[in-house]
């Protein structure tokens, strides 16, 4: 039964018609929303998504920041492992987990393995994270198209878990949604039967978050329901009533003065700390048809910029698979120009590869 809310979010977790257990799990405490997908069987999958969701839960930051909620995730696959080596659930198992942690419009996400993230935008939906699986690496590389995927006999085969290394990562960014938008976590019982199109309209035309859960796992149920499937769908930035100033009362003047003294100082010291956390910071933003690198975050604060440019590279968009092309649209947020150039590097290296790898014509 779908877990239903005052506030707009829900989530639901449907057996299938084909599994005897449900290895699967998912996470409602806002503003932390997680799904995981459990792997190992005989009931050691569901053990490994429980575990990992309530050390996610336990060890949760504060406030929405990506990199410690990678922190979180990591130490979910710890728990993971330590609890097989203990003999509670067996050798082997682990799950995914795709977690994400929202502070207003901005949404943190930590993502391990082949359950998804997506973002419904202004009536279209967005990818937001990159499956860590056989064929997924077969599509970025140009060796499958997304449809062969689908019906790939491998598609079930993922390259990164938690509870199969201690050495694991989590994908960790930060993305900026605006009022309006809907987040959806989902495990792989709904987006390896209900095609992307299809979780479009269903989140484009259902009234609630409530809804939007239902009818998507109807979706994957009629499609035949081979898998378990879990969904959570939140609502992003439902506007609050304004306050009104007079019933708030007006103020004396006296105050008045203090306060704006008060005002003052605070804007001043949240303009230096903001400028200290954006220069600890970096993005790469899709500039002219060419990734280029900015120290700091998009946007500005008191209407001072909060980004500086770094470097305007040669690598092409264009020759970048379409979640990574989408995603520098609006700016690919990660920590730090160190990290910003390795993944320059790493968009260089892989197209050098499709390069050579190419057929000659």
């Amino acid at each position: 039964m779908t877990a239903r809310h005052a506030a707009p979010y829900a989530g639901d977790s449907h057996l299938g018609h084909v599994r005897s257990d449900n290895e699967d799990a998912f996470l409602l405490a806002p503003p932390l929303f997680a799904v995981a997908d459990g792997l190992g069987g005989h009931q050691a999958g569901e053990i490994a998504s429980s575990l990992a969701v309530e050390t996610l839960l336990a060890s949760a930051p504060r406030q929405a920041d990506a990199k410690a909620l990678g922190r979180s995730v990591r130490r979910a696959n710890t728990a993971v492992l330590e609890a097989a080596a203990s003999g509670r659930g067996r050798a082997g198992m682990g799950t995914t987990m795709t977690a994400a942690m929202l502070d207003g419009t901005r949404i943190a996400l930590a993502h391990v393995g082949d359950s998804r993230a997506y973002l419904l935008h202004l009536g279209r939906l967005e990818q937001l994270t990159e499956d860590h699986s056989m064929v997924a690496d077969l599509v970025r590389e140009g060796r499958l198209t997304a449809e062969e995927a689908r019906n790939h006999p491998n598609r079930s085969v993922i390259t990164r878990a938690l509870g199969s290394d201690p050495d694991m990562l989590a994908d960790t960014f930060e993305v900026e949604a605006a009022s309006g938008d809907r987040l959806l976590l989902a495990t792989d019982g709904l987006t390896g039967l209900v095609t992307d199109a299809d979780i479009e309209r269903v989140l484009a035309t259902a009234p609630t978050a409530d809804d939007a859960v239902d009818d998507l796992i109807d979706a994957a149920l009629d499609a035949g329901g081979h898998d378990n499937v879990t969904v959570v769908v939140v609502d992003i930035g439902r506007p609050r009533a304004a306050r009104s100033a007079r019933a708030a009362g007006a103020p004396h003047w006296g105050m008045r003065a203090l306060w704006f003294v008060a005002l003052v100082g605070v804007i001043a010291t949240a303009a230096w700390a903001a400028n200290s956390y954006a220069r600890s910071q970096a993005y790469l933003i899709d500039e002219g048809g060419v990734v280029a690198v900015y120290e700091g975050v998009p946007g500005a604060f008191a209407g001072i910029s909060l980004s500086w440019p770094s470097e305007v590279t040669t690598v092409p968009v264009s020759a970048l698979d379409p979640v990574t092309a989408g995603r520098l649209t609006s700016g690919l947020r990660v920590d730090g120009l160190t990290e910003a150039r390795e993944l320059v590097d790493g968009y260089r290296a892989r197209i050098a590869a499709e390069a050579t790898s190419a057929p000659a014509p």
